[in-house]
């Protein structure tokens, strides 16, 4: 998953300030939100792994999807399901899921926010070869963004909340199965592919979108993805913005950095701009050294990155008209 389209430009990692929607005085925020909660959402994590690893057309894949979309329901959630046939890089037939939560459905101004939920079948970043075709967990790639959303869906749920747009949660399916390489982008992302060409509500449109990717991980960092800057920078700043104002301008780097394939890419070729808050290791200069190996589990989960983001998309959903 997360094909680099270019090589990660990570430069100096200095905080600033860019603007928003709230004035601020003498560099104080007044939080909008209520306290999201890093506990819960770490609970979902560990939910999800105790299925076992989330691949595609297993036993675990598929209880895992029904308790997210029993969850997603018991927070009083709206739940579509798309279910599609597809294939993977070598042919091989998959039946995929994604699943759509929709909170007030009746608003007609909604904001998409989204994660994979599948986990990738090979262990392939492994040093031993031998563990090469290892199911890996997925807690941070996976996992821990599905979990983000669930903990927004509570806190929707428990609040009450009908002062912002309509929010619609979208686990993807069928993401992280793909190949490297030259040509490869298309193996990648095919719960979001199809989606992107066939919507769960006819004539879906959103005002924009937020496409949350490694977001547990210990040593993370969040630059300005490229591909975010492209198609919507505006939102891009306003997230960062709202970040740093939070006081987690440690995980959030004014700092752009490369174009990567993600769930976000055919969400914005088909129209709505989205952008991708992917995590990255603040020493490797890249991906997590947990990525695709099987030390992606829950042990390596952090509670306080889970939090930055967490508190950063509920402040942004309770802020926004």
């Amino acid at each position: 998953m997360k094909l680099l389209a270019s090589i990660l430009l990570l430069a100096s990692l200095l905080l600033s300030c860019g603007g928003n929607k709230k004035p601020v005085v003498a560099g104080t925020y007044d939080p909008q939100a209520p306290a999201f909660s890093e506990d819960s959402a770490y609970a979902y994590v560990a939910a999800q792994c105790a299925f076992g690893p989330r691949t595609m057309n297993s036993a675990a894949h598929d209880a895992c999807g029904e308790w997210i979309a029993q969850k997603f329901k018991d927070f009083g959630a709206v739940v579509y399901d798309q279910y599609a046939d597809s294939k993977l890089h070598d042919g091989t037939p998959v039946k995929l899921r994604n699943i759509v939560a929709t909170f007030r459905p009746e608003a007609e101004t909604r904001i998409l926010i989204s994660a994979h939920w599948d986990s990738r079948p090979w262990a392939d970043s492994e040093e031993d070869e031998q563990l090469h075709s290892t199911p890996i967990d997925g807690a941070n790639d996976g996992a821990s963004g599905v979990a983000v959303m669930l903990e927004l869906a509570r806190q929707l749920s428990a609040s009450g909340e009908q002062n912002i747009p309509g929010i619609d949660f979208i686990c993807w399916d069928a993401e992280d199965s793909g190949i490297h390489g030259e040509g490869s982008t298309a193996t990648w992302c095919l719960g979001s592919q199809y989606w992107a060409g066939k919507r769960h509500v006819e004539g879906y449109t959103a005002r924009f979108g937020v496409n949350l990717d490694m977001v547990g991980g210990s040593k993370t960092i969040f630059c300005k993805e490229g591909l975010s800057l492209r198609y919507a920078p505006a939102v891009v700043d306003r997230i960062w913005s709202l970040a740093q104002r939070l006081g987690y301008g440690n995980y959030f780097k004014n700092d752009p950095c490369g174009e990567m394939v993600d769930d976000h890419l055919p969400v914005n070729q088909g129209g709505i701009p989205c952008v991708d808050i992917i995590g990255l290791d603040a020493e490797m200069n890249g991906f997590p050294d947990t990525w695709h190996t099987l030390n992606d589990n829950l042990a390596h989960i952090n509670k306080a990155t889970l939090k930055a983001v967490g508190q950063t998309m509920l402040e942004l959903l309770w802020t926004e008209e």
